[in-house]
């Protein structure tokens, strides 16, 4: 195995890559603020709330993901993302869009 040569230039790959996780952090917040929006739109009740609750959870979730991965893409060398992280990212986004499917049907 080699050793790790010096910083290269990547092009501008990081920021495109960086710049799609910001875009998908914004639609996953507008999508988390709709979503609990409708949940507490009824009578407050402790099923609206603790639905309320998983929607933010699952979207503060998200955030933890994007954000390590965006601080990630900042080093010269990034490396590939985890396969942990990108499972957290696809079950976040999953479960938000079921939690916010039931919620508005």
């Amino acid at each position: 195995m080699s050793a790790p040569g010096p910083d290269r230039d990547a092009g501008l790959q990081p920021e495109r890559t960086r710049l799609a996780w910001r875009r998908t952090t914004l639609a996953c917040s507008v999508v988390a603020v709709l979503a609990l929006r409708q949940a507490l739109r009824g009578s407050g009740s402790p099923v609206e709330l603790a639905g309320a609750a998983v929607i933010a959870l699952i979207w503060l979730a998200f955030l933890w993901v994007a954000h390590r991965r965006i601080r990630e893409l900042a080093a010269g060398r990034p490396g590939p993302l985890a396969l942990r992280a990108a499972l957290a990212a696809v079950a976040c986004t999953t479960a938000l869009a079921v939690f916010a499917m039931t919620v508005i049907l």
